[in-house]
């Protein structure tokens, strides 16, 4: 019978180079104030509750199954 002898492959050893200069690290943003903030996204306050008011749900009992399945799972958590 013939020897089979096994072959061992090189290490292969990989290196990092450093980053280009000023690619290390995240640069600091410049400092904006809240209302250039809301005024860049073009916001507007909130005058009533009806602002907020979403048609999520198409029934109460779409709302009522959500709410069961939530507190069920807060509960299972927290067993």
């Amino acid at each position: 019978m013939l020897a089979v002898e096994p072959v061992v492959a090189p290490l292969e050893v990989l290196m990092s180079t450093p980053a280009p200069e000023g690619l290390g690290y995240p640069q600091p943003r410049p400092r904006v104030s809240v209302e250039e903030l809301l005024a860049a996204k073009n916001t507007q306050p909130i005058r009533s509750l009806d602002d907020l008011a979403a048609d999520t749900f198409e029934s109460d009992e779409e709302l009522e199954e959500f709410l069961a399945f939530t507190y069920a799972e807060r509960r299972r958590d927290a067993a």
